[in-house]
């Protein structure tokens, strides 16, 4: 049961990891202002490092982890482009998109952490860092609202 739980709460914080750095590399060439766009750097950064971490321990179970949901990922995509070609890509915009995409990934690990509890602890601490990665983001861009 641990095993099982470790895999796949391991391969969820895989997808949800893809799916933040992939966000950011979507706007990161539309934001305006340095500091939101090296705040936005620096939260990719933290993330590609923490996705090292993740493969490593994915590894000692032989496990190729999880790609992000093609359809989350295309609607991500979809929803992007359209609120910033109505919205002129202002940074406004982009730190709206990039704060509800954050919750989300938030409420998601929160839930795959109560649903994978017998995962074993250095799965969870990579679970509760990109966590705590995805809500310093949001206390980071508020000022861009």
């Amino acid at each position: 049961m641990i095993e099982q739980d470790t895999i796949k709460l391991l391969r969820e914080c895989d997808a949800g990891v893809q799916m933040g750095i992939s966000s950011i590399d979507d706007v990161l060439d539309r934001v305006q202002d340095k500091s939101f766009r090296r705040c936005l750097e620096e939260c990719r950064s933290e993330h590609v490092k923490l996705d090292r971490g993740l493969q490593a321990h994915l590894d000692t179970y032989h496990d190729e982890g999880k790609d992000p949901n093609p359809i989350a990922q295309g609607m991500s995509w979809v929803k992007t482009n359209v609120k910033l070609a109505v919205e002129a890509d202002t940074d406004a915009a982009i730190a709206s998109l990039m704060t509800d995409g954050c919750n989300m990934g938030v409420k998601s690990l929160h839930r795959y952490l109560n649903q994978y509890k017998a995962a074993d602890e250095p799965s969870k601490a990579i679970a509760k860092r990109l966590i705590d990665l995805e809500e310093k983001l949001v206390l980071d861009i508020r000022q861009y609202l």
